[in-house]
């Protein structure tokens, strides 16, 4: 084992940086219907979840083995290539944290690294059948799978216990989030947190710390742990309103059936290794529990913003990674050069922040009015409304009729004057 070199450190204390970025971005993963249905308190929810996505990153090692493994060919890859590919990944899930987006973390980072890996060693450098059958494929899948799902267990809830509402009812199904929300949150730990487990282990063989093939040293997996921990600690505001109430209104119940087929869906691909993104999964989800209750709207404006951020992930991230990995190989400077550059405009990103400011106390708003549509639109076009009503902002311009002149008597001479 070679000693630890300058550059190496960087690339792990970058890693453990996107670990803690993917903490705050994917807290509401776990805890934003809970928050938005009142079944917990934000602050105690981000608690809980924090401490089990810790538990969870001991459990599994097999997607941290997909990313080390089987995505690029470790045996070309530099340090250098991994530092680029975080600063791609880092700097993604700033800008949609900002804009309060639940893009992908976990497509950020594999973006990032085919994009660095692409502009170092060429394409033959990633590898195709594994990117398509354990990132793509899945990326498509499982939000369909997971909002189905949750679709058929909302409708069974209400079909089942439709004529048992009442407060008793609505706290049992309270009861029942907290439990899913902590799974959701211990199924996080197993894929989310191996991620950064698995880029760090392919820098260490990659700057010849550890041998070609190894799993994930111990410090490696307790570091990874902590760090995803810390973020989901910090809590991920800005998403959570958007989750919570941005995307559709849960009660109690649909909450429940959401979180609950959301983590039977991320546990099962953590088992089987698919790097599968926890946001597509609980967005689906979410989506699903919208439209399973009699009456639910999903806003479908919010959900078209979510799926062009989800399109662009992985495209923008390789995009910046590769950029960065072309300055990097101009030598010790140009490394220089892109921490420099990672850290001026993550607080830049930060300051941005700063101007409205999201936080426990204000994370559960009214939601967002969702805009007319081209049908309603043309209607209220052609559709004059009564005068002065004022209809949608706009004041009616076509005037009132005229009312008609009252009929005048005729004329009387006046009486002769004798």
């Amino acid at each position: 084992m070679e000693s630890f070199s300058l550059i190496l450190a960087i690339v792990v204390v970058t890693a453990l940086a996107f670990d803690f970025t993917n903490g705050f971005h994917d807290t509401a993963n776990a805890m934003a219907t809970t928050i938005s249905t009142g079944a917990m308190k934000p602050k105690l929810a981000v608690a809980m979840s924090a401490s089990l996505n810790l538990v969870g990153a001991f459990l599994s090692v097999e997607v941290a083995n997909t990313i080390s493994k089987g995505l690029v060919d470790e045996s070309g890859i530099r340090p250098e290539v991994i530092f680029a590919a975080l600063v791609g990944a880092i700097l993604w899930n700033l800008v949609t944290w900002l804009v309060g987006l639940p893009s992908s973390s976990s497509h950020a980072l594999m973006g990032g690294l085919i994009g660095a890996a692409v502009a170092s060693a060429g394409f033959g450098a990633v590898h195709g059948g594994v990117l398509v059958t354990k990132v793509l494929l899945p990326a498509v899948a499982a939000p369909v799978v997971a909002g189905i799902a949750s679709m058929v267990a909302t409708r069974s809830s209400y079909g089942i216990g439709g004529k048992t509402e009442g407060e008793a009812t609505r706290k049992g199904y309270r009861t029942g989030q907290v439990a899913s929300a902590a799974l959701v949150s211990l199924a996080h730990g197993t894929n989310d947190a191996q991620k950064t487990m698995g880029i760090i282990t392919l820098a260490l063989i990659a700057g010849g710390a550890i041998s070609p093939g190894s799993n994930p040293p111990t410090w490696v997996i307790l570091s990874a742990g902590l760090a995803i921990a810390a973020g989901t600690y910090i809590g991920g505001w800005r998403i959570i309103r958007t989750m919570g109430t941005g995307l559709t209104d849960l009660e109690p119940r649909q909450g429940f059936a959401a979180q609950t087929s959301a983590a039977t869906a991320i546990l099962a691909s953590s088992h089987l290794g698919f790097s599968l993104s926890t946001t597509h999964v609980v967005s689906g989800a979410v989506m699903g529990a919208g439209l399973g209750r009699k009456g639910g709207v999903v806003r479908w404006s919010t959900a078209t913003r979510m799926a062009v951020a989800w399109v662009l992930t992985l495209p923008a991230a390789a995009l910046v990674g590769a950029g960065a990995e072309a300055v990097t190989e101009l030598g010790d400077w140009g490394t220089a050069v892109v921490a420099v550059f990672l850290v001026a405009a993550s607080a830049w990103i930060y300051r941005l922040s700063r101007r409205e400011v999201i936080d426990h106390t204000n994370v559960v708003a009214d939601p967002p009015a969702e805009p007319s549509g081209v049908v309603t639109t043309a209607i209220a076009a052609v559709t004059p409304p009564p005068a002065g009503t004022v209809t949608d902002g706009l004041t009616a311009t076509i005037p009132a009729p005229a009312a008609e002149p009252a009929a005048t008597a005729p004329a009387v001479p006046p009486a002769a004057t004798v």
